[in-house]
């Protein structure tokens, strides 16, 4: 089950753990990989498919999992996959339409130590992170922040201040961003093409900020979804 999610990364852009001040090793093993199945008749079928992966980061000690919204919801079965390559059934605790974020709360044991949630505040254009996908080392890339600004989708989705980083994960969906210091700082939702200032074009990835997570968490956690007035669209 593992191999599937081995995305055949460029081993000149893997991250060099000599190169951080902090246990990147550790820091990895807390990315899963994450497989979801959802019922033809689901609304997002059409768009997202039925079989859907990625990864979740590891949060809390008791298993609770961040990923991207899209890979999970209206979901009927999840199985999420640790660095010994153990498989463990999970079930979606809280989905929030308007940040994006999923939460998934695994059904057993994993071995995948909860990763510090940081802040995107704590890091500027051009700092150098990591983009980490499951599978440790080999599942991540050393990159950089391209862009902080905002971002707006056609299905009605908007973040203020959207994070972009390049080179691009060639399979982003739901893995960590991890600042200069380990904790998380955001979590892969999009691959880009963006335009540099100079009109260059780059290859990226869109990240949504772990700072959208903190004030909706507690609902998440306890209802499900964030109990706050829906967001007006024009247009």
């Amino acid at each position: 089950m593992s191999e599937f999610f081995a995305p055949g990364i460029d081993p000149k852009l893997l991250p060099d753990t000599a190169s951080y001040d902090f246990d990147l090793k550790t820091a990895l093993n807390s990315v899963v990989a994450l497989q979801s199945q959802v019922p033809e008749s689901a609304y997002t079928a059409g768009v997202l498919g039925t079989e859907r992966s990625g990864h979740g980061v590891t949060i809390s000690e008791d298993g609770l999992i961040l990923t991207i919204g899209y890979l999970v919801v209206e979901s009927e079965t999840i199985w999420l996959v640790d660095h010994t390559g153990a498989a463990i059934p999970g079930h979606v605790a809280g989905y929030d339409h308007e940040t994006g974020f999923g939460l998934v709360q695994a059904l057993g044991q994993l071995s995948a130590p909860a990763l510090p949630i940081g802040s995107a505040s704590q890091i500027s254009v051009g700092d150098p992170v990591v983009f980490a996908g499951h599978g440790g080392r080999a599942g991540a890339i050393a990159t950089r922040i391209e862009d902080k600004r905002e971002f707006a989708g056609y299905w009605e989705y908007l973040l203020d201040e959207a994070l972009f980083t390049s080179p691009a994960h060639p399979f982003w969906g739901g893995g960590a961003l991890i600042g200069p210091d380990g904790s998380l700082c955001g979590i892969g939702s999009l691959y880009v093409q963006e335009n540099r200032a100079s009109g260059q074009t780059y290859d990226g990835n869109m990240i949504v900020p772990i700072d959208l997570l903190g004030p909706i968490l507690n609902d998440l956690r306890q209802f499900g979804s964030p109990q706050r007035a829906a967001r007006p669209w024009i247009g």
